[in-house]
């Protein structure tokens, strides 16, 4: 019976013995199968265990067998039996240890191999970006500072129905009416002139960042520049100013820029593509469409983490005068003189008369203060707003006269001037929303006395009264845009844009005693009886026509409207991005009403009415193409 208890005794440490080994030759194999190149230390290491822990369970079964034969069932004791399980337990609670060091062992080759994969997986992917960057990079690396190059070549053109003597870009209110020969006769243009070159320098700092951007293109006209042979135009300045940042949200940015006035698509700072321009080839973009590119120092804070910001901003001024029978007793600036590298030919910009668009001289204005503009943005999360305004100060140098005479020129009757200083100023809103993933709408206008020189038209700012004391012309801006995105490649737009300038005139009695009217908009004496009579050419040199004298033509409004779209063949970040783009655009130009020479009455003391001819009218149809390379 003690034979037979012994027997199971055995029996029962052997297999308590025969687990363990099972578990440690698994877990050998387990890490000998992930084991795929030489033997480490750490595999060194657990064979050894393995190895010990083998020799020991070996040298128990030993000793086990030779006890089971020798002992006689009489001489076999309960305390042999229980040595013998005490012998097999610790046997079996060493193989546990064994089997748990070696699974801690696997686990810490696993975790190195996961380890070693994942080094490798960011070595490749460094050396990836590292080459990217080499090969594509998104800047130039220069000492401490970032260049990111920019730009487009264009290849463009414009069809006009009514010739207007232009390139690419439309003088809006030198729309001919029919007294004009360029009326009846169309034109042709193409140009590569609106390419661009450009440049963004950025230098990261602790504080921020500083840095610049320059941009310029090739619509600018020199004194030799023609279309016969060379086409030899001259680059111009777009934009060319320095920027500071701070990490607080302050941004100072100074030198030419576009003018506070003209909408961006996020934010409130100029920068690269920042603006919301109208998708047109046009570069005087659209009529109603607020815009200058001029000196300024401006000053931004950002607030609520980017989604409103505010800025102020004193930029560039200069006066756009329009305005008939004038009188003779005052003057706001001058001829340009080539030693101070200003034009002293040229002509002058806009007006809305053809008075103001044939001086022979390229008139400056003798400033008295910047413009001051103050905007605020808004980006919610859906859409961008605006809302700001403008401040001007229209200055003259004043000299007092005694009577209005058109015979004498209304001379001065002091000599002794004084200066007088007349405010202007608007304000201006915005709206750009994006109605759904395909489907954008944008509004945008302003309202003021002085502000026209900021529309795209660029119609008079001030006109004068009888006294000679300039009047700022009240105006009002309007454009909206339609945005279609199909497809990535594809976007289909329209856009309808509106100025108008009001008509301003003061009664005057000359000596002769008939009426006369000063100011802007259907004077009398210069009536539009002749703006629809056509007359011949007056030179034999095939460049020379004639325009009946007998047309004002002061502009009243002008209406834009186009549709067009733009296709992109390719668009990459790394490769730049190649497109076309063609616009349909029509445009109208309605004057004021003109009028012919009323008398004055002493006896009674009244003015008689002139006769009142009805205004011109200009329609011009327009078809732009562009093909665009831009710089990635």
């Amino acid at each position: 019976m003690k034979r037979l208890i012994l027997c199971c005794a055995a029996l029962v440490s052997l297999t308590a013995l025969a687990t363990p080994k099972v578990q440690a030759e698994t877990c050998k194999t387990a890490v000998k199968k992930h084991a795929k190149k030489a033997e480490t230390p750490c595999d060194q290491d657990l064979r050894e265990l393995l190895q010990k822990q083998q020799a020991e369970i070996d040298e128990l079964k030993a000793k086990l067998g030779s006890l089971m034969p020798a002992a006689p069932a009489s001489t076999v004791s309960q305390a042999d039996v229980d040595a013998a399980k005490q012998q097999a337990d610790a046997a079996s609670a060493a193989a546990a240890a064994a089997s748990a060091k070696v699974d801690a062992m696997s686990s810490s080759v696993n975790d190195l191999k996961t380890t070693t994969a994942g080094l490798s997986e960011t070595v490749v992917s460094s050396q990836k970006k590292i080459e990217d960057e080499i090969d594509s990079p998104t800047a130039i690396h220069y000492k401490g500072v970032l260049i990111q190059p920019g730009g487009y070549f264009a290849a463009e053109s414009v069809v006009r129905s009514r010739t207007m003597n232009a390139d690419i870009a439309t003088p809006f209110s030198s729309e001919p009416y029919g007294n004009s020969n360029n009326y009846f006769i169309s034109e042709f243009n193409a140009t590569a002139r609106q390419s661009r070159v450009a440049m963004q320098v950025t230098a990261p700092q602790a504080w921020g960042k500083a840095g610049g951007y320059v941009e310029a293109d090739f619509l600018s006209a020199g004194t030799t520049s023609n279309s016969n042979q060379t086409n030899s135009y001259t680059m111009r300045i777009r934009e060319a100013f320095g920027q500071v940042s701070l990490n607080k949200g302050f941004t100072f940015q100074g030198g030419q820029m576009w003018t506070l006035a003209t909408e961006v698509k996020k934010g409130i700072l100029a920068g690269p593509n920042a603006e919301a321009l109208p998708p047109t080839i046009d570069p005087n973009y659209s009529v109603g469409f607020q815009f200058g590119r001029q000196y300024g120092l401006r000053f931004a804070q950002s607030l609520a983490g980017g989604k409103a910001n505010v800025a102020f901003a004193v930029e560039n001024s200069q006066i756009v005068f329009t305005g008939s029978n004038a009188p003779a007793n005052f003057f706001f600036g001058g001829a340009g003189s080539s030693g101070g590298l200003f034009n002293s030919t040229g002509g002058s910009s806009g007006g809305g008369s053809a008075a103001g668009a044939a001086a022979a001289v390229q008139n400056y204005t003798d400033n008295l203060a910047p413009d001051l503009h103050l905007k605020a943005t808004f980006d919610p999360g859906i859409g961008h707003y605006e809302v700001g305004g403008i401040l001007r100060f229209f200055r003259e140098r004043w000299y007092p006269q005694t009577v209005y005479t058109t015979t004498a020129n209304t001379a001065a009757t002091s000599t002794v001037g004084q200066n007088v200083t007349t405010p202007g100023g608007g304000v201006y809103a915005s709206a750009r929303v994006p109605v759904t993933k395909y489907f954008d709408v944008a509004l945008k206008g302003a309202y003021g006395a002085g502000i026209a020189r900021y529309g795209a038209s660029n119609l008079g700012d001030v006109t004068v009264r009888e006294n000679g004391k300039l009047e700022p012309l009240r105006t009002v801006d309007g454009l909206f845009e339609l945005d279609v995105h199909p497809t990535p490649k594809l976007d289909l737009f329209a856009f309808d844009g509106a100025e108008y300038l009001q008509r301003t005139v003061y009664k005057v009695v000359d000596v002769p005693g008939n009426i006369v009217q000063v100011g802007y908009g259907g004077i009398t004496t210069q009536n539009d009886t002749g703006c629809s009579t056509q007359t011949a050419p007056v030179s034999s040199s095939g460049y020379g026509y004639s325009a009946t004298p007998s047309c004002s033509g002061a502009t009243r409004y002008l209406l834009e409207s186009s549709v067009g779209f733009t296709y992109r063949f390719f668009s990459s970040p790394t490769k730049g991005r190649f497109q076309f783009s063609a616009v349909y655009s029509y445009l109208d130009r309605q004057s004021w009403q003109g009028y012919r020479t009323g008398s004055y009455s002493a006896a009674t003391g009244t003015f008689a009415a002139g006769t009142t001819f009805g205004a011109a009218q200009g329609i011009n149809n327009m078809f732009f193409t562009g093909f665009r390379y831009y710089i990635p």
